[in-house]
């Protein structure tokens, strides 16, 4: 089921795009990659998908992104501020005009009271605008499912960007 609408999500997300001539990159910790995938499945996404930064670890956040490590120190990777600071980072080190980033616990380990296994950050910049954030819970899921489900609102968010420029 989530591989269809991933799959027209993102369609629909590159035909958005492609019809205002903008260009998207991703960061992604938690997904691994996955929404840069559901992007480049779709045949032609080479003129609207710009690049995208698999940041798993936080020295890869800072490495790639230019995240300080006094903000990952303080907030945590999971976090609205990571996530924001991500998203902004994937628009300075890139040529894309809309920026969508993703950190969470996908478990099914690693989760805490405060930060438990289905809890998600996201945040889709602009260049020359604003950030956008979002959380979710997505509760007990299974890693797959959360990751899966990661990658939608991902698109979700990015769908809204683009609608907005």
């Amino acid at each position: 089921m989530y591989q269809n609408t991933i799959y027209v999500k993102a369609k629909d997300l590159l035909d958005a795009a492609r019809a205002k001539g903008l260009r998207v990159a991703t960061a992604e910790s938690c997904t691994g990659g996955l929404v840069a995938a559901a992007l480049t499945e779709i045949p032609g996404s080479s003129d609207v998908f710009e690049r995208g930064f698999v940041t798993y670890s936080n020295e890869a956040k800072r490495g790639m992104l230019g995240l300080p490590w006094p903000l990952i120190e303080r907030h945590g990777a999971v976090s609205a501020e990571v996530a924001r600071a991500m998203a902004l980072g994937a628009i300075d080190r890139s040529l894309a005009d809309v920026a969508v980033a993703v950190t969470g616990v996908a478990g099914p380990g690693g989760g805490s009271a405060e930060k438990p296994v289905g809890f998600v950050h996201f945040a889709c910049a602009r260049r020359g605008g604003g950030v956008d954030h979002i959380e979710r819970r997505f509760g007990s899921l299974s890693r797959s499912d959360i990751r899966a489900a990661s990658v939608a609102q991902a698109l979700d968010l990015l769908m809204k960007a683009v609608a907005a420029a």
